[in-house]
């Protein structure tokens, strides 16, 4: 499917054709963002959360590569070009009232999703301390697959 980047998706129409029709019109938030929920597309691990612009939802339709907003840096972020872990886009998928798009992906190299190295960003759970008070505790399962320190720089 290629979209014209010129007017590349068209403005959300009425309730009921954002809930039941066929065209895709993303609801972007006041900052020109929407959320991507990014899955593995074998086993349904959340690897990640980001988001998208219009122009990063573009690019991954077109490439099948995923494309983010980088809030931080103010730039599209084609995932996995400076670790070589790209992520390939085997679904695309938007919730009922397109403000939320869901990404089932493979990812190259060697796996990590996470810029700590990790499979995953949600690699810590929230527990309870003996205190009563919440504290994270890591999963040992998911262990960094890189140093971020070489991949990235010391800024990582």
């Amino acid at each position: 499917m290629t979209i014209s980047s010129d007017m590349p998706f068209p403005a959300p129409g009425p309730k009921a054709e954002l809930e039941t029709g066929d065209v895709l019109s993303p609801r972007f938030g006041p900052d020109g963002l929407i959320t991507a929920v990014t899955v593995d597309a074998e086993d349904n691990t959340v690897l990640m959360v980001a988001h998208m612009n219009s122009e990063a939802l573009r690019l991954t339709v077109e490439t099948g590569i995923a494309h983010y907003w980088s809030r931080s840096r103010q730039a599209i972020w084609k995932k996995g070009e400076t670790s070589g872990n790209m992520q390939s886009v085997r679904e695309l998928r938007i919730d009922c009232d397109q403000d939320c798009v869901l990404l089932k992906v493979t990812t190259a190299g060697d796996g990590a999703n996470c810029h700590t190295g990790r499979r995953s960003c949600f690699y810590r759970a929230v527990t309870k301390g003996v205190d009563g008070r919440p504290r994270l505790e890591t999963d040992k399962s998911d262990q960094p697959r890189f140093d971020p320190n070489t991949v990235y720089g010391s800024d990582s």
